[in-house]
């Protein structure tokens, strides 16, 4: 079986930002997202392959066969825009993109250019609703919380 791309890593998150993100205005917004996922989850952040940095950890199954372990959630500072790991879309918690602000939606995350384009409190409830759904459904972190 093909071994994960994404693992953690001991490369340190804050030189990270340093030497990848070259604009000060995605420099500020990776900070800030630290801060309040960091607040959320109640973990350090930690760096997950090259260019996620993550909060917690789960492990998870596929009926397949494939596993692995994933960051609760995560974001990662890319050229183009954000790419954040933050929603695991359920009937209960679709409505929240409603008042999400600006973003496009991806395969398993969300889009976005900056952190003034979107509603941090909508943030906040994204990220709680993932937290609860992967602590309900896999091996996670989060249930030592």
């Amino acid at each position: 079986m093909a071994k994960n791309k994404t693992t953690e890593t001991e490369i340190n998150v804050i030189d990270f930002i340093n030497s990848y993100v070259n604009n000060d205005q995605k420099k500020k917004d990776s900070f800030r997202l630290i801060e309040l996922m960091k607040e959320w989850t109640g973990f350090e952040p930690k760096m997950w392959g090259p260019t996620i940095i993550g909060f917690g950890s789960y492990h998870y199954k596929y009926k397949s066969g494939h596993e692995g372990d994933a960051p609760i959630i995560g974001f990662s500072p890319r050229k183009a825009e954000f790419s954040l790991y933050v929603f695991n879309p359920t009937e209960d918690n679709k409505h929240l993109l409603d008042d999400f602000g600006k973003f496009k939606m991806g395969k398993s995350c969300l889009y976005i250019k900056k952190l003034s384009d979107i509603n941090t409190s909508t943030l906040e409830k994204l990220c709680k609703t993932t937290i609860v759904y992967i602590n309900e459904h896999h091996e996670c972190a989060c249930k030592e919380k």
